[in-house]
């Protein structure tokens, strides 16, 4: 096979372009495969975040309720 680059002619051997070609398919193959894991990663993060942002208001939850307790126990009325 020949082409061009410039005005200067190339040649390549056909072993060699079936070389680069599998070659470049495979990179082809691999970035695929690393769009489709990164895709699942920033998937799964989003739930992590949407799970950790339930678990905070849990516990700021918790915490008024505590407090209303112990304000309920330890504190006592003016009379």
């Amino acid at each position: 096979m020949n082409g061009e680059i410039g005005n200067a002619p190339v040649f390549v051997k056909i072993n060699e372009y079936k070389t680069v070609a599998s070659t470049l398919d495979a990179i082809r193959s691999k970035l695929a495969d690393a769009k489709d894991n990164l895709g699942k990663i920033s998937e799964i993060k989003s739930q992590e975040d949407s799970e950790l942002k339930e678990w905070e208001s849990s516990l700021g939850e918790i915490d008024r309720k505590v407090g209303e307790i112990n304000k309920a126990l330890f504190e006592h009325p003016s009379a």
